[in-house]
């Protein structure tokens, strides 16, 4: 028994010097890449809520596409959902949240009335779909088809002139910000993917279910990224990345990442509850509304929406 809990201690040790590891790393990613999106969007005249919404978006969900469509492949599609809907309330409360407290956010008027609603109906879409206990392969394909949608939408935004330029102060070579990306992408998948392994195994360890791992450790760890790369750029200044970010991710957890899942493996949806969806809609609902007094979320505004999440991971604790 005692060589038993020696081993164990042994190994949590390992997992939480990983953990460790795993957040410098994304550390490192958000600041490279935020500082490299930023000079790239300067030099290529494109507005930083575009290469938020986008690029930045992309690359800090890379970690929710790989969680999720492993989970779903080897048959623990609760895990694979419970990440998404995780991420999102994470993404909308706790990043939100911590990048307003850090710097006040200025919402440019475009993402109030378009960007921040566009991410409320993703998540409306999902719960309808998810509403029969199941997402199928014609729903994926149905997500995939808004995606297509909203990235149209989004690249129609610059060739049409209707998104604001926020200033950037980076004037990094462009080669240069290409590298710093790069790098910034690689910081913070491999340092995603050390802070998830890590953390799953101490949670499987204590025997948590995977839907409330999916729902707070994997999404916790596949949140990195945007927790980040947001507060990092709220500090620089650059909030139209911040808020670009979270309302990009959002929209590509929900309609690309669960929408190829489903398409590669449909998924049954049985530890994720009512109450789950619920917030995670509530959560950007109450960014957009937050946002829509005199286009900004101000520093309590994010202290309430960090409240709210935890009070909301206090519940989700006591059910266990």
């Amino acid at each position: 028994m005692m060589t038993l809990i020696l081993i164990l201690t042994k190994t949590m040790i390992i997992d939480i010097l990983l953990i460790i590891v795993g957040v410098a790393l994304v550390l490192f990613g958000a600041d490279k890449l935020t500082e490299g999106a930023s000079s790239l969007a300067r030099k290529m005249n494109v507005p930083e809520i575009i290469i938020g919404l986008t690029i930045v978006a992309a690359g800090t969900s890379a970690p929710e596409l790989f969680v999720s469509i492993v989970s779903a492949l080897k048959g623990t599609p609760d895990m694979a959902v419970g990440n998404v809907v995780g991420s999102n309330t994470m993404n909308a409360m706790l990043i939100v949240g911590c990048a307003a407290i850090v710097a006040p956010m200025l919402i440019s008027p475009s993402t109030v009335k378009k960007d921040i609603p566009f991410s409320i109906g993703a998540s409306v879409l999902l719960i309808l779909l998810a509403y029969d206990g199941d997402l199928t392969m014609a729903d994926g394909i149905l997500l995939l088809i808004g995606f297509a949608f909203f990235m149209t939408y989004t690249l129609m935004q610059v060739k049409k002139g209707q998104t604001e330029t926020a200033e950037v102060v980076s004037q990094l070579k462009p080669w240069l910000s290409v590298l710093y990306i790069v790098f910034g992408l690689a910081g913070l998948i491999v340092g995603s993917n050390l802070f998830v392994d890590s953390a799953s195994s101490v949670a499987y360890s204590l025997g948590i279910s995977e839907g409330v791992v999916g729902l707070t450790v994997v999404a916790g760890g596949t949140s990195l990224p945007e927790l980040a790369t947001s507060v990092v750029a709220a500090r620089k200044g650059q909030s139209a990345i911040a808020i670009g970010n979270v309302i990009g991710s959002n929209v590509f957890n929900i309609l690309m990442i669960l929408g190829l899942t489903a398409t590669l493996s449909p998924l049954q949806i049985e530890g994720i509850t009512t109450i789950d969806m619920a917030v995670m809609l509530i959560s950007v609902a109450l960014v957009w509304f937050f946002s829509r007094t005199r286009y900004t979320v101000e520093r309590w505004e994010g202290a309430v929406l960090v409240g709210g999440y935890l009070i909301y991971l206090g519940w989700l604790i006591t059910s266990l």
